[in-house]
């Protein structure tokens, strides 16, 4: 029923969608999803919220900036896809909706988040790549089960010390950040299975062969002066890795996006495709 629901839209003229989806959600969707992306929307439908068993959400690629507090009622849902809208500030309802475990915000327009977002403790997933950070707020490192954190396509310059109490989180993604050196914190998280700071100014690679946990590290469109040393079995994508040709970052990181999904099985694919990479 969700994925009807967004198929019908896509054939509405664009003038007409929101009407259209405000008054076609009248049934609790069998599958516990709302697919709502790219349908243009200005205004969430409240009556989404009538759906008190709604498990997922997506809203993806739309005119979103704000949220009613109604979403609230939704205290079952896992997973709620933000990401491609206009939030300049993540909506405070958000922060009640302490079932989430997946939540997408990327594409948007965030310069921080709210300090309430501490209390979604079961978060496993938080994309907040393409915003307008210029550094990871605190609130991120009280999220104690975080697997993955996507942070890429901001204007990070360093991350906090307290990132190393994350001790779940086995996949970091920060390229396309502003990066001069390679974050000291994360030398001291050896539960790290993927690190990705691609397309960042760092100049030199400390080693990482102490990071037991290492399977993949990205450090490609750096003007570095060495490549990383990394422990046996660990695969390197950049300048003086060993594989030749050199692998596509976009594949590599496809690689380990399949990888985290088949360990997370309500893990759905991801919403924004990768950017193209050019040197």
């Amino acid at each position: 029923m969700g994925n009807t629901i967004k198929a019908l839209a896509a054939f509405i003229p664009a003038e007409r969608c929101q009407n259209f989806v405000v008054g076609d959600l009248q049934e609790m969707p069998l599958d516990k999803m709302v697919d709502l992306s790219g349908n243009q929307l200005r205004r969430f439908p409240v009556n989404v919220c009538s759906f008190q068993e709604l498990v997922k959400l997506y809203l993806s690629d739309n005119h979103l900036s704000s949220l009613p507090l109604e979403l609230g009622q939704l205290q079952n849902l896992q997973i709620l896809a933000l990401d491609f809208n206009n939030f300049k500030a993540l909506p405070q309802v958000v922060c009640t909706l302490k079932q989430l475990c997946i939540l997408y915000l990327g594409n948007n327009k965030l310069c921080d988040l709210p300090n309430e977002l501490s209390l979604l403790q079961n978060l496993r997933t938080l994309w907040v790549e393409a915003n307008c950070l210029t550094q990871l707020p605190d609130v991120v490192c009280e999220l104690s089960l975080l697997k993955t954190l996507h942070a890429g396509s901001n204007a990070l310059r360093l991350l906090p010390g307290q990132l190393r109490r994350l001790r779940e989180l086995r996949t970091i993604w920060l390229s396309g950040n502003l990066l001069d050196d390679f974050p000291p914190v994360l030398l001291h998280m050896p539960f790290l299975e993927v690190i990705d700071v691609d397309r960042n100014s760092i100049r030199y690679f400390p080693s990482l062969a102490h990071l037991s946990s290492l399977k993949l590290i990205i450090y490609d469109h750096n003007p570095c002066r060495n490549a990383p040393k990394v422990a046996k079995g660990v695969r390197r994508v950049g300048r003086w890795a060993e594989e030749t040709p050199e692998p596509d970052p976009r594949k590599a990181r496809r690689y380990a996006l399949v990888t985290e999904e088949s360990q997370e099985a309500q893990a759905p694919a991801p919403p924004p495709l990768l950017p193209p990479a050019n040197s």
